[in-house]
C-alpha cells in the first residue's frame, strides 16, 4: 500500500507539471550533509544550508539557482531568528514606547541531529543560558528546529523558548524569523489578493536616492533606479496585516526563463501574541519576508513581555513553512500566488502537524476541544436572545474582560461563530483558560465567568452563553459602527507629494503616508464640528483626532464638538455616554458638556496609550471603552454640545482613533 501511495503521489505531481501549475523535480529521500561550519538538508527539490552551530540559514538552493538568499549579505544576515530584549525591573534601558532594546540574532552554540532518515530530517540548534551570561544575553534557553520532509517543496522551522524558575527578570519586545532575498531577482511582492506590486530596490532608500520623512521607516523616493517609483513613499508599515489574515505572503522572481515564488506560510496563529486583531509586519523592501511571533507594534508598552525573577515559562513558536514554487511555461507569475494560497490551505488543514519531534509540540490527540453557542441580548434593540453571527470566540490565559488583546506569554485559540451562533474551538493545548468574545455591532467584550481547564483529549460543551453588552438606556444618537476600527470614518486623500500607488483607489485608503497632516489642511483654524441628524460620519468625522500642525515642529491640541438636540431632559436622571476607541497614542481624552472651558472636565482619561497606530498607517490598535455618566442637570432642552478635547501637543502622532460613540437616555 505504501509503494502504491508513493507512486500515486508521484504521478499526481507529474500531472501538475504537465498542466503548467507548478514545476517540481523528482522527489527523492531527504539527505543530510554535515561539515565543520555548515550543515545541509536536501530532498532533491530544495537544498537548505545552515551555519554550524549557529543555526543561521545561509543558503536556499532551488530550481537550479544556487542561492535565493541575498549573497551580498554576510552569512549571518540572510535567514535568521531574532529577538529584541532588555533586562527587567530597574535595569531596563528602554525609553518610551519605541525603546532601546538589545537586538539578538539568537546564534546557537550547539548542533544536534534529532531525526535523520529518508522521510525526514530534523535539526536542533540550541543555546543554553547560565548566570555568567547575565546582562549579555536574554535569560532564555533557545532551541531552534529546522525540518525537511520527503517530497516537500520547502522546509519548516520552529523554536522552543524557556525561562527557568531561578533565572532573573527580563523584558521581551519582539521575536521573529526573517529572510532576506536576492535583490537582483525578487522584485514583485504579494501580501494579499489586493496588496501586491512591483517594489522599489533597497538601494532606492539610501541617501541621495531616498529622503527620510517623519521617521526612518518612511522614505520618499526622489531618485530611484527605476524612474517609475519616483515620488512614491516606501514604508514597511504600509504592508502590515492583522494576525487573522496573516497566513501567507512573499515574493516572486520573474526571470525570462522561469518564475520562482518564495512564500512564508503561518498555518496557525495560536502562538502569536494578542489575538486575531493584532497587526504584524509581513514582507517589505529588502526584499525581506518575516514571520513575526511577538511584537509591540500597534500596541506599545502594554505588550512588552515582562518576566519576573523566578518566573518559569516555556513556549513553542511555529512551525512555519517556507514554501517554494516555480513556473516555466509562460503563464502569469501570479499563478504562483494562487498556488501558494492553496498550499497555505493545505498547511492549515494539516495543523497541528504530526512530524515535529519535540515533545513540547503537542499533537492533535494531546489537545482538547470546546464548543457551545453564543447569544446576544440587548433589550433596547431586541428583547429576544439573538444568535451572535460571525462573532470571534477564543480561549486565552485567565484575565480581566478583554485582557486577551494584551496577553502574550500563553497560547490563544480562536474561531468564528456560524450564523446561528454556534462555535467549536479545536486543537487546544492543555491548560487553564478564560473564554472571550466580541461581536461586531455591539460594544464591549464578553468573558465567560468560569475558568476552563483543558486536558489531553477533553471535549467540553458550554451549551448556550449570553452576552449582554453595556446598556443603561435607549439610544438617543450614535456615531460610527461598533467594530473596533475607525475605517468607516472619513479618510482623506493623501498629499500628492507622498503617494504609494498601490493604495490609490484602494479599500485600504488609510495606509497612505502622512494622513495625519491632512487634518490641518481641512481644519486650518477651527476644529471639527459634528451635528447629529445632519452630519454624516462617513464624510464629516475625520478618522483620527490628531494635533494641528501650526509651524515647524509646533502643534496644537484639538477640541471636537458634537452638537445635538434634546426635546426633553430628565434632570433627575443619569444619561450615559459610551466612547469606544480604536486606538490611542500618548493622548488624554477629555469630555465636557455645554462648557468648553469647564475645569475639571466631566471626564478625563489621563495620558494613556502608546500604540503609534497613526504613524504606522493603521486603522486600529488596542480597544478601549469608556462609560461616562452624564447627570441630567448638565443638559438642557434644545441644543447641547459635547466637547471632546485632546490637549497633548508635542508630536503629530498624539491622537485618538474613535470606534463608536453613543449617548443613552436614562432608564424611565
Amino acid at each position: 500500500m505504501q509503494n502504491f501511495t508513493g507512486h500515486f503521489i508521484f504521478l499526481m505531481l507529474q500531472l501538475i507539471v504537465a498542466l503548467g501549475c507548478v514545476s517540481i523535480t523528482n522527489p527523492t529521500g531527504v539527505r543530510l550533509e554535515i561539515q565543520d561550519k555548515h550543515v545541509t538538508m536536501d530532498n532533491g527539490i530544495v537544498q537548505v544550508t545552515l551555519s554550524n552551530p549557529e543555526g543561521i540559514v545561509t543558503g536556499i538552493q532551488y530550481n537550479g539557482i544556487d542561492n535565493l538568499l541575498e549573497v551580498l549579505n554576510k552569512e549571518a544576515d540572510r535567514g535568521y531568528w531574532d529577538m529584541v530584549w532588555d533586562e527587567g525591573g530597574n535595569k531596563t534601558t528602554k525609553k518610551g514606547a519605541k525603546g532601546k532594546g538589545r537586538f539578538d540574532r539568537m546564534e546557537a552554540t550547539n548542533f544536534t541531529v534529532i531525526v535523520e532518515n529518508e522521510e525526514q530530517v530534523e535539526l536542533s540548534f540550541t543555546r543554553t543560558w547560565n548566570s555568567s551570561l547575565e546582562g549579555q544575553l536574554a535569560p532564555l534557553n533557545i532551541d531552534k528546529r529546522f525540518v525537511m520532509l520527503r517530497g516537500s517543496s520547502g522546509f519548516y522551522t520552529y523554536a522552543i523558548y524557556e525561562h527557568l524558575k531561578e533565572w532573573p527578570a527580563f523584558d521581551l519586545d519582539n521575536t521573529r524569523i526573517a529572510f532576506k532575498l536576492r535583490k537582483d531577482k525578487f522584485h514583485y511582492m504579494v501580501v494579499e489578493d489586493n496588496r501586491q506590486r512591483f517594489m522599489p530596490l533597497p538601494d532606492d532608500r539610501e541617501k541621495g536616492r531616498g529622503q527620510i520623512l517623519a521617521y526612518p521607516e518612511a522614505v520618499l523616493l526622489v531618485n530611484p533606479i527605476e524612474p517609475e517609483f519616483k515620488g512614491e513613499v516606501d514604508d514597511k508599515y504600509q504592508y502590515a496585516c492583522e494576525s487573522r489574515d496573516n497566513r501567507v505572503h512573499g515574493w516572486i522572481s520573474m526571470e525570462p526563463s522561469q518564475s520562482i515564488g518564495f512564500w512564508l506560510i503561518t498555518p496557525s496563529y495560536e502562538f502569536r501574541s494578542a489575538g486575531p486583531l493584532k497587526q504584524y509586519l509581513t514582507s517589505h523592501v529588502g526584499p525581506t519576508t518575516l514571520s513575526v511571533f511577538h511584537s509591540t507594534h500597534y500596541s506599545g508598552l502594554d505588550l512588552i513581555m515582562k518576566f519576573l525573577p523566578n518566573e518559569p515559562w516555556k513556549k513553542v513558536y511555529g512551525p512555519v513553512f517556507i514554501y517554494l514554487n516555480s513556473l516555466s511555461n509562460g503563464e502569469s507569475p501570479t499563478t504562483l500566488w494562487k498556488d501558494a494560497k492553496q498550499q497555505m490551505v493545505n498547511e492549515v488543514e494539516s495543523w497541528p502537524y504530526t512530524f515535529p519531534a519535540s515533545e513540547d509540540f503537542l499533537s492533535s490527540k494531546q489537545r482538547g476541544k470546546v464548543e457551545g453557542r453564543l447569544l446576544v441580548r440587548d433589550r433596547y434593540i431586541n428583547d429576544a436572545f439573538i444568535p451572535a453571527s460571525g462573532a470571534y470566540v477564543g480561549l486565552a490565559s485567565p484575565g480581566e474582560v478583554g485582557s486577551w488583546q494584551r496577553e502574550s506569554k500563553g497560547y490563544q485559540f480562536w474561531t468564528i461563530t456560524d450564523d446561528k451562533g454556534y462555535f467549536s474551538i479545536i486543537n487546544i493545548r492543555p491548560g487553564s483558560y478564560n473564554l472571550y468574545s466580541w461581536v461586531t455591532g455591539y460594544i464591549g467584550d464578553y468573558r465567560y465567568d468560569h475558568v476552563i481547564n483543558i486536558t489531553s483529549g477533553s471535549e467540553i460543551n458550554l451549551c448556550e452563553l449570553v452576552y449582554e453588552p453595556p446598556r443603561d438606556g435607549p439610544t438617543l444618537w450614535e456615531i460610527g459602527i461598533p467594530d473596533r476600527s475607525a475605517a468607516e470614518f472619513y479618510i482623506p486623500d493623501p498629499n500628492p507629494k507622498y503617494i504609494n500607488k498601490l493604495y490609490v483607489n484602494h479599500p485600504d485608503r488609510f495606509r497612505q503616508y502622512g494622513l495625519w497632516e491632512r487634518y490641518a489642511d481641512l481644519y486650518p483654524n477651527e476644529d471639527l464640528v459634528y451635528t447629529v441628524g445632519i452630519s454624516d460620519y462617513r464624510k464629516d468625522w475625520f478618522f483620527a483626532q490628531v494635533s494641528r500642525k501650526k509651524g515647524n515642529n509646533t502643534y496644537q491640541g484639538t477640541t471636537w464638538q458634537i452638537k445635538f438636540n434634546l426635546d426633553h431632559v430628565h434632570t433627575n436622571g443619569t444619561y450615559k455616554l459610551r466612547v469606544a476607541l480604536a486606538s490611542l497614542h500618548h493622548a488624554d481624552l477629555q469630555v465636557r458638556i455645554n462648557n468648553s472651558e469647564a475645569n475639571p472636565p466631566l471626564f478625563s482619561s489621563g495620558r494613556i496609550g502608546s500604540e503609534n497606530t497613526i504613524a504606522r498607517h493603521g486603522i486600529h490598535g488596542l480597544y478601549w471603552l469608556f462609560n461616562i455618566d452624564v447627570q441630567g442637570t448638565f443638559l438642557v432642552q434644545g441644543n447641547n454640545t459635547f466637547f471632546l478635547s485632546q490637549p497633548n501637543n508635542t508630536s503629530p502622532f498624539q491622537g485618538i482613533l474613535y470606534d463608536y460613540i453613543r449617548l443613552e437616555g436614562p432608564l424611565v
